[in-house]
């Protein structure tokens, strides 16, 4: 997820998100010991291999036992009155490096709810509609009708609890989801303002403003709840997360427009001008 993006930024920065997968994936399995070397195995993928069973994971932080987070999670779960509903991609699920498991261990039972699919009908999620029709709902997703939600502290308080929507996928995933679910278009929406630089260093962003789905939580709690502290205390165990992976073989992953700036961008350009001018204009922009 990001701070603040129009729909053409966000197709733009995404046209090769799928080419970034399989590095991604290196990325993730690195922390783990799951990336072997190719050298020789050609010579032994004929051989038979008895499957060992599942690594023993982690409850609380749905890590391998032995990489568990759970000495960077707090000791409680916070106490926070708003209801965060994750509304994630497939492709999400099977990822080993989640960051949505984190968040969940962080805040109390039902305070996390997470529902997966690609679409979404009153019919087979009515309690996700019911969310959405709730006047109290807001849909954190960046757009031209979208509020700051920085502005709106005013509505913010001890009375009202309220209810915060999030999509979890790339931003591909996530802009077909929004635009395909009507569900999706009922609540107020919202965007942020502004946001710290993705501390999520082990997978790739579209642009240095562009955030984790835990990072965006972590931001909007502290402003919903009023608790600054809440966002510090959610990015402890992403932090442990990233700096794990890299002492274990992980790169860091450099924004796409980090890259282009710099020259660095080793991927064929869009060939359409229009394109090209849409993405020079987003970087002049954000140099502002």
């Amino acid at each position: 997820m990001s701070s603040r993006f129009n729909e053409d930024t966000i197709e733009e920065m995404n046209e090769d998100d799928d080419e970034d997968e399989y590095e991604e994936e290196r990325n993730e399995r690195a922390g783990d010991g799951e990336d072997d070397e190719d050298e020789g195995f050609s010579v032994l993928s004929d051989l038979p291999v008895e499957r060992s069973e599942r690594r023993p994971t982690c409850r609380r932080c749905c890590r391998p036992v032995k990489v568990c987070l759970c000495p960077y999670l707090p000791p409680r779960p916070l106490d926070v009155s708003t209801c965060l509903y994750i509304v994630q991609h497939p492709a999400e699920e099977s990822r080993v490096l989640r960051t949505v498991p984190l968040l969940a261990a962080c805040l109390p039972p039902g305070k996390c709810n997470v529902f997966v699919g690609r679409r979404f009908s009153e019919e087979r999620y009515p309690e996700l509609a019911a969310v959405c029709k709730d006047a109290r709902t807001l849909l954190l997703y960046p757009g031209a009708g979208a509020e700051n939600l920085e502005d709106l502290s005013a509505d913010f308080g001890a009375a009202t609890a309220h209810n915060v929507i999030l999509i979890d996928g790339t931003w591909s995933q996530a802009k077909d989801m929004f635009l395909r679910n009507a569900l999706l278009r009922l609540p107020r929406q919202v965007q942020l303002r502004s946001a710290p630089s993705s501390q999520y260093v082990i997978r790739t962003q579209p642009t240095n403003m562009c955030v984790s789905t835990l990072e965006c939580a972590a931001v909007t709690l502290s402003i919903v709840e009023k608790n600054h502290s809440i966002q510090e205390v959610l990015l402890k165990p992403l932090q442990a997360l990233c700096s794990f992976q890299l002492q274990h073989g992980a790169q860091i992953h450099h924004s796409k427009e980090h890259l282009i700036k710099n020259g660095q961008y080793n991927k064929v350009m869009p060939k359409n001008k229009r394109k090209i001018r849409r993405m020079q204009k987003l970087i002049t922009n954000q140099n502002i």
